[in-house]
């Protein structure tokens, strides 16, 4: 009923710049959180940026002051901006949301199936 679908992955030299696209769509009443994790090869998944259930964003100390969120409400789509990409930012980038439904009004959690940046040093 709800899909998350990433776009914008692809090869990058490091210093270079990417922009991740996520648009939500399908039967949804709200948005409650919606953000970026990744995983690299080997590694666990972990958080990169987030709109929480708060209003706030979060970012994980590894892309502080590189990586910038952003979102089209109107769109049900977030962006992830990364600049200053570096080798080791090399990973499938995965969007995640809170999202309730028409059908039941409550929040369930969804996950994209990636798109991959490969960083080339």
């Amino acid at each position: 009923q709800v899909q998350l679908v990433e776009s914008g992955g692809g090869l990058v030299q490091a210093g270079g710049s990417l922009r991740l696209a996520c648009v939500a769509s399908g039967s949804i009443f709200s948005i409650n959180a919606m953000g970026w994790y990744r995983q690299a090869p080997g590694k666990q998944r972990e958080l990169v940026a987030a709109f929480t259930k708060g209003e706030t964003t979060v970012y994980a100390d590894s892309v502080k002051g590189r990586f910038t969120i952003s979102r089209d409400n109107a769109k049900n789509t977030v962006y992830l901006q990364m600049n200053s990409l570096k080798p080791e930012d090399t990973a499938v980038y995965l969007c995640n949301a809170d999202i309730a439904t028409m059908e039941y009004h409550y929040g369930e959690n969804y996950w994209g199936k990636g798109t991959l940046v490969t960083v080339s040093s």
